[in-house]
């Protein structure tokens, strides 16, 4: 890695930012959805295995709907959304969901994305490390 033609920083940097993002999104399904629950329901190992993809499945729906809820928006990118609120909130409309007559799904639908705007969460400041 200490070769700088074969590993540039640049390189190196996204692979960084894609790796925390990973780690991100692994608290953001420990910590509200599986509210710090240290071990799993199920005792067979196949079962186990079934639960953790169904929390990647929910995790993964949930962000899609994130992300049509932040383009909706001008100038919004679905990581300026705050992911427990807006998971409480889209889980909760979403349970209401088998209630909705087939022809009104649409507008519901749109409802839900018209909340956009309550979840985006406010810019951060500008952060500065000066080089030592």
């Amino acid at each position: 890695m200490s070769e700088p033609l074969r590993y540039p920083k640049a390189d190196i940097a996204d692979l960084y930012r894609h790796r925390w993002e990973i780690e991100h999104g692994f608290r953001e399904m420990k910590q509200h959805m599986l509210n710090n629950e240290l071990t799993l329901r199920s005792k067979k190992p196949a079962l186990v295995n079934q639960e953790l993809w169904r929390i990647v499945l929910a995790y993964n729906l949930l962000r899609f709907m994130m992300a049509q809820m932040a383009y909706s928006l001008k100038d919004t990118e679905p990581y300026q959304m705050g992911f427990k609120q807006t998971a409480l909130y889209l889980s909760a409309q979403l349970s209401l969901l088998s209630a909705v007559a087939l022809g009104k799904i649409p507008k519901f639908i749109n409802e839900i994305l018209a909340m956009v705007g309550s979840f985006v969460l406010p810019s951060r400041r500008q952060r500065h490390y000066p080089e030592q």
